[in-house]
């Protein structure tokens, strides 16, 4: 009797193995061949149809998750491609690279509309690493766009760098910092041939100081540094864009929300401040009541002011 149960129990052990088996493939099967559909991008149906993407990008050849980047292009486009590359927002401590392309989605669908290719970078929280691994992580992003520009259709020469609050202050350092060589802000072997031929900056923080929160060890600025901006003023220079601007940056535009209740105004005015002193082209628009990010940036006044700009800076 006892050879019998155990005979039973041995095969309905290997059809539930089999079974078991079975569901595992099926889901496996599942996984793959949704990956490979456009669904599994959130944002995809805010570009053009016809639009190509390369999705999720290891740019830096490791499994880290946020090491991922995306590649918008625009169908049937002959001939190298400018090449805008956004940077996303959330206090340097939260989102993703699909977080701004939400509320922009008519920017976005006319820069690719226009013949432009579109890249969108993740980097490291702060809660992952302080500064400047954001830096590390954008550039090497970057330094992967510049490498493999044949392979996907870019122009080298005509990149542009975009931001949104906490990726508004990453934008204007990359773009500001570029020329001074920072051996800092690039992670060991990550080429530096690139560079920048415009920066749009949407609302980003251009001296950490001034923030209110400054000496509040839990703002976002310090979790971003590693202390509070006044308690380690020499971190919070390194990590201010104002302290790169000299005369030999790229030309910017700068767009603030007029009631901005997270980053003030000031933040805004004092950038294109010390850019007018040196003498770099920049503009600095001021969006009538709209607040730190939102849909009022993706107006039909703001998106044109950005478009021309872009098609002025990348002709």
């Amino acid at each position: 009797m006892t050879e019998i149960v155990m005979k039973l129990t041995d095969n309905i052990k290997k059809r539930f193995t089999m079974r078991h088996f079975r569901i595992q493939i099926f889901f496996l099967f599942l996984l793959v061949t949704t990956n490979g559909f456009s669904q599994t991008n959130p944002v995809i149906d805010a570009f053009p149809k016809g639009t190509i993407l390369h999705g999720n990008i290891r740019y830096n050849n490791d499994t880290i998750h946020k090491h991922l980047l995306d590649i918008y292009l625009p169908g049937n486009v002959k001939g190298k491609m400018p090449l805008v590359i956004l940077v996303h927002g959330g206090g340097w401590l939260s989102n993703d690279k699909y977080a701004d392309i939400g509320y922009m989605k008519k920017t976005v669908a006319e820069i690719v509309s226009s013949g432009y290719a579109l890249a969108s970078i993740d980097y490291r929280f702060s809660t992952q690493a302080v500064f400047p691994a954001q830096m590390q992580d954008c550039n090497r992003a970057i330094s992967y766009l510049y490498d493999n520009a044949d392979q996907y259709g870019f122009d080298k020469n005509r990149f542009a760098i975009m931001g949104f609050s906490a990726g508004g202050h990453l934008a204007s350092m990359l773009g500001l910092s570029k020329n001074n060589d920072i051996a800092a802000f690039f992670m060991p072997g990550t080429s530096k041939l690139f560079s920048f031929k415009a920066v749009v900056d949407f609302y980003g923080p251009a001296e950490l100081i001034l923030f209110p929160g400054s000496n509040d060890a839990k703002s976002p600025e310090a979790l971003l540094l590693g202390a509070a901006p006044l308690a380690r003023p020499d971190l919070a220079k390194a990590a201010s864009p104002v302290t790169y601007v000299d005369k030999n940056d790229p030309p910017f535009l700068i767009i603030h929300g007029e009631k901005d209740q997270l980053v003030s105004t000031k933040q805004s005015q004092l950038l294109s401040s010390w850019l007018n002193v040196v003498g770099v082209q920049n503009e600095l628009v001021i969006v009538k009541d709209a607040p730190h990010f939102g849909e009022m940036f993706d107006t039909d006044e703001v998106r044109n002011k950005v478009m021309n700009f872009l098609r002025e800076q990348l002709h």
